[in-house]
């Protein structure tokens, strides 16, 4: 009788690759795939699965989250494969605590397809016969100390602040992005209450989903959060989870909203994963955020001159040197996903 595995990961390719490359074995069957821990939970119940293949970064839940959650309330023999977990990484060991049975490398870090095949091969056989008891708690780890989200992460994120002339800005940029475009925040100087105007009219015509921030939300592939009127909002990270903190913090540099606490926070949290965007706007706001964002590793764009309705915060921040490029309206978007 062959052995019924699953394969779940984010990368259409590579889920293509490790289905043909696992179907060479005869005492091996794909019975499916998943593209996210949500998708591969029905299909758990569904097929019914000796073995899974299990990536960790994954839209709207990481892979380690998942494999808490399954050992806990349906106990299946899992193969974590994965760029993140190289021999001996403290991420490898997060996932054999997880209850992982065996952690493999993607091809392109440790291994060729070919090699990894082979020992994914050998992994899977060894999983199958490995029997499974429900944990009592979603992780051992709080036992042992261990952190419970992941400690690496190159999920993307985009920031964008914009003033005088963004409303426009705003919708030349998002309405040129697909629908899976990483996740995206957004300060557009505005009062309360309009901003969540804005985000209704910009969801209606954008691929991409739009809405104003609450605190605590996550920034995910495929959502733009603006920053509610009167509200900052900043970036945080807890292993591969962003989410934003919306607050009424003291006015900087005149605003609240401000570009420069957005752009500070993602300098910090997710340096060289982030893209910065300066649009069109009066002052300064966000010059010295974005500089910062650019010394921490991240890309970043600035209006051009000709296509802004006032050139001051894309002047200043150029002028401080922290502009990658310099881009008309029309070209940002496409700057965007050239770069990631």
């Amino acid at each position: 009788m062959s052995i019924r595995v699953l394969v779940v990961d984010d990368s259409a390719v590579v889920r293509s690759i490790f289905s043909s490359e696992l179907a060479r074995d005869p005492e091996i069957e794909v019975v499916g795939t998943a593209p996210d821990p949500f998708v591969a939970r029905d299909k758990i119940i569904s097929l019914r699965p000796d073995v899974l293949t299990l990536d960790i970064e994954m839209p709207r839940m990481d892979g380690i989250t998942f494999l808490r959650r399954l050992m806990k309330h349906h106990p299946l023999p899992t193969v974590v494969v994965s760029s993140l977990t190289a021999k001996g990484s403290e991420l490898a060991m997060e996932a054999i605590d997880a209850g992982a049975v065996d952690v493999i490398c993607k091809p392109g870090t440790s291994y060729t397809v070919g090699d990894m095949s082979i020992e994914l091969i050998e992994k899977i056989k060894a999983a199958s016969h490995v029997k499974l008891a429900a944990r009592k708690t979603e992780s051992s780890g709080m036992a042992t100390g261990r952190k419970l989200a992941l400690t690496k992460t190159t999920n993307k994120v985009i920031a964008i602040g914009a003033s005088t002339g963004g409303i426009q800005a705003l919708e030349a940029v998002l309405t040129s992005l697909p629908a899976n475009t990483p996740g995206i925040m957004v300060v557009q100087h505005m009062p309360e209450s309009f901003t969540r105007s804005l985000a209704a009219r910009l969801n209606s015509i954008c691929d991409m989903e739009i809405s104003e921030a609450v605190d605590g939300d996550s920034v995910v592939n495929g959502r733009v959060l603006i920053a509610p009127g009167n509200f900052h909002m900043m970036l945080q990270r807890s292993g591969a989870r962003y989410f934003v903190r919306v607050n009424k913090g003291p006015l900087v540099n005149r605003h609240r909203p401000s570009v420069e606490v957005l752009f500070k926070s993602v300098a910090k949290y997710a340096g060289g994963n982030a893209v910065g965007i300066i649009m069109t706007g009066m002052g300064a706001d966000g010059a010295e955020g974005i500089r910062e964002m650019h010394d921490s590793g991240a890309y970043t764009i600035a209006q051009d001159e000709a296509t802004s309705v006032v050139f001051g915060m894309p002047k200043e921040a150029i002028k401080l040197g922290g502009i990658d490029r310099v881009s008309p309206l029309g070209s940002i978007s496409g700057e965007i996903l050239a770069h990631l």
